[in-house]
């Protein structure tokens, strides 16, 4: 459904194509006492669309922390907000464009990024930053490469070209997205904490504008069909569903809505994103409990022939809508035509509680703004959980490896732990020059100027542990998101999530959904952090599959001073590497164990809220105190893996020496939460492993840094000797070629014994 259905008359075969049930369909008939028009049935199809009800996860959100002493907005605007000190405020959001990245990956990214900076602006906060979470297929599949080259191209091309620096993120290849990529794109901003703006719309008789690009077909149907039902095998037609972005008019946009902001003409203010014209009215007078008129003659089209349909339907990119007091359209209008950009009285805030359209002197559509918004279908779907699970490990049926140091250069260069350097140097990262922590970290941090603080952000998640347990994994995406940002020297804010799922008309689907709800739940509450906004992906299903479950959490961590922040990089030779935490490897679960021998084991590693806290709060307190100026968490891949990142990074390599109670293997690739390294001056040791102490802290010396090898031998009580002696030059050439290989269509799989 590319754009308006050919005209017929309404009936249930008509609402059937729009995705509605006989149930909804009978519904809308209860609401309107009548059969409804076209438009209407067209608008009832997006507002009631999974993407923008959230019909299926609204009775699991709820059980999220979505308040906290930092919270200044929650769930329920464009965007969520914190507290920042210094009168500031931080506005962030994470959300998917997945469907549309896969029919087109430029466009389908570039509208990612493009959606997702106008809910932070619109909220009256400059952006200063995005991240990305990519998911592809695996690096063998015939449309990996394509896929790859396009979303990455898209979104630089959108965030260098808009001006907003793209600090970090991550990349994940597994054969569960081969029919589905994920692209989800995240954005923070800052803006005084007493000029947020809100998306409610008040005052009968205030007139409404449009600003920003003109209206045409591209994303008709884009929330609906794309959004809120799983592929078939009929991505090229679908490919007039994908919006179009233009970043140079976005830049515009940014501007003259910052301008107009900064003034008290403007009531509420919304991004015209999925659903377009309808869902920014509609949320607008739900927010505000009023109705809303619109003029559609008024509406600025690229092409004449548009009808009242797809004017409401239309997803065209880089439009807005504002509510403004009565009497200062005019300044408003000044603001945007000084910038090049359409701005149009289309409509009128009433009292009447109804969105009303009216074309060529006809009311096309007049339905009750609470039958779209409060009154919109809530399913608690059934939950089931799976019968079928993967074998528990048998460690003792896994050869020992000969060549320890042949395995970490095999885990270094596969696709899930290579360097994603060929992705970030894609990236302008420096733009607007606040960043003080640049991608290839744990977490970027970003300068705020006006507090002489920072904020630090990461987002995470590992769907192999969430898959295997979606309680436990969840908990994981959440603390390993806490010790990116613990790492770098900041205290975690708050969080922002994106929900990638299958369908959730599979019961086994909703059980992960739940599941992984209740995860984050008890994770956020041990941590004392809310969820503050975030988005919902149904439905990434292909031809009856579902990916892997995908809770992506972006978390957002505050640096007191921008002074005082961490990298993993070594400061060169002759510091002490100390391991914080009491976190045990597992094979259980692991990159390793996957990349090495094709299992994954049956659970993932177990949670220690408490240990983890210890740990990332020390970390953070002795980087706060100057103390520590090098610290890198230790996730996928294990300890021997994290040992390398820090010798790439700083470029000098280590001698080290690790407790091994065991295998080999797992002392070095085995993984788990709580376990953070750090590199300190010798004279500095003592005082990190007291303070370590006295916070319930195991610290261990491992070895220092120096020369150009990584040595890593066992440490006493085991059988000394050295595990691994391998150049650092050597292992750092292989983690860098995946990547582009990936991209060109030239990787090949390494050929390990099993």
């Amino acid at each position: 459904m590319s754009a308006a259905p050919k005209l017929r008359s309404v009936d249930l075969s008509l609402a059937h194509e729009h995705g509605l049930t006989s149930e909804e369909y009978q519904v809308i008939l209860d609401h309107l006492g009548r059969t409804p028009t076209f438009e209407e049935l067209g608008v009832f199809s997006v507002m009631w669309s999974e993407h923008c009800s959230y019909k299926s996860s609204r009775v699991h959100l709820s059980r999220l922390p979505q308040s906290g002493p930092a919270v200044l907005q929650g769930p329920g605007e464009n965007a969520g907000a914190v507290d920042i000190g210094g009168g500031m405020a931080a506005i962030f959001k994470i959300e998917s464009h997945n469907h549309p990245s896969y029919i087109e990956p430029y466009q389908g990214a570039t509208t990612g990024v493009g959606g997702i900076l106008r809910d932070i602006f619109t909220m009256g906060a400059r952006p200063v930053a995005n991240l990305n979470s990519l998911r592809f297929g695996t690096p063998d599949h015939e449309k990996t490469p394509f896929l790859v080259k396009g979303v990455v191209a898209g979104v630089g091309g959108y965030g260098n070209s808009v001006g907003v620096a793209t600090v970090g993120g991550e990349v994940c290849f597994d054969a569960g997205y081969n029919g589905n990529i994920l692209v989800n794109a995240f954005t923070l901003g800052v803006v005084r904490a007493d000029r947020i703006f809100r998306a409610a719309a008040k005052g009968e008789g205030n007139p409404v504008l449009y600003v920003g690009s003109k209206t045409g077909r591209d994303g008709i149907h884009g929330a609906s069909l794309l959004a809120s039902s799983e592929f078939k095998d009929e991505s090229e037609q679908m490919k007039p569903t994908v919006q179009v972005g233009d970043p140079f008019t976005e830049n515009l946009l940014i501007e003259a809505c910052l301008e107009v902001l900064a003034g008290d003409d403007v009531v509420a203010i919304q991004d015209m994103g999925a659903a377009g014209l309808t869902s920014s009215s509609v949320e607008m007078a739900s927010r505000g409990e009023v109705g809303i008129e619109l003029d559609l003659d008024r509406i600025p089209l690229r092409d004449a022939s548009l009808t009242p349909y797809e004017m409401l339907l239309s997803e065209s990119q880089e439009r807005m809508v504002l509510v403004v007091k009565q009497g200062r359209q005019a300044a408003v209008e000044q603001v945007f035509k000084r910038w090049g950009l359409d701005c149009v009285e289309v409509g009128t805030i009433t009292a009447s509680g109804r969105f009303v359209a009216t074309y060529r002197g006809e009311t096309v559509v007049s339905i009750p703004v609470a039958a779209l918004t409060d009154a919109a279908p809530k399913y608690r779907r059934p939950i089931k959980e799976p019968t079928t699970h993967p074998a528990p490990l048998d460690a003792r049926a896994l050869a020992q490896p000969s060549d320890l140091g042949a395995e970490l250069a095999a885990l270094l260069a596969s696709p899930n732990l290579c360097s994603r350097r060929w992705v970030y140097q894609q990236y302008d990262c420096y733009v607007g020059a606040n960043t003080v922590v640049r991608p290839g970290g744990d977490a970027a941090v970003v300068r705020v100027r006006e507090t002489g603080g920072a904020l630090a952000m990461t987002v995470d998640c590992n769907s192999r542990y969430v898959a295997l347990d979606p309680y436990l994994g969840t908990q994981h995406a959440v603390l390993e998101a806490a010790r990116n940002v613990w790492v770098t020297g900041a205290r975690p804010l708050a969080i922002s999530d994106c929900l990638n799922f299958g369908s959730p008309e599979k019961p086994e689907v909703m059980w992960q959904f739940s599941q992984a709800i209740d995860g984050m739940r008890d994770a956020c509450l041990a941590l004392q952090i809310a969820v503050i906004s975030g988005n919902v992906s149904f439905y990434n299903d292909t031809q009856g599959v579902s990916i892997p479950p995908t809770p992506a959490v972006a978390l957002v961590g505050l640096v007191e001073d921008a002074r005082r922040t961490a990298s993993v990089a070594l400061p060169g030779a002759d510091a002490v590497v100390c391991l914080l935490g009491e976190g045990q490897p597992e094979l259980e679960c692991s990159e390793y164990l996957w990349q090495r021998f094709a299992v994954t084991g049956d659970h993932p590693p177990k949670v220690d809220m408490a240990a983890e806290q210890r740990a990332g709060e020390l970390c953070r307190s002795l980087i706060a105190d100057g103390v520590v100026r090098c610290a890198h968490d230790v996730a996928d891949g294990g300890l021997a893996v994290a040992l390398a990142e820090m010798c790439f990074a700083g470029g000098v390599g280590m001698s080290v020496a690790v407790p091994v109670a065991g295998r080999s293997d797992t002392a070095l690739f085995g993984e788990s939460g709580a376990r953070i390294v750090v590199a300190v001056a010798a004279a500095d040791t003592s005082r990190v492993e007291q303070r370590a102490a006295a916070a319930g802290v195991p610290c261990i010396r491992l070895g220092q840094s120096g020369g150009a090898r990584l040595v890593i031998s066992a440490a006493a009580p085991s059988p000394a000797g050295v595990l691994l002696d391998v150049a650092t030059e050597n292992l750092q050439t292989g983690w860098q070629a995946t990547l582009p290989a990936i991209a060109e269509g030239r990787y090949v799989p390494a050929l390990r014994s099993r």
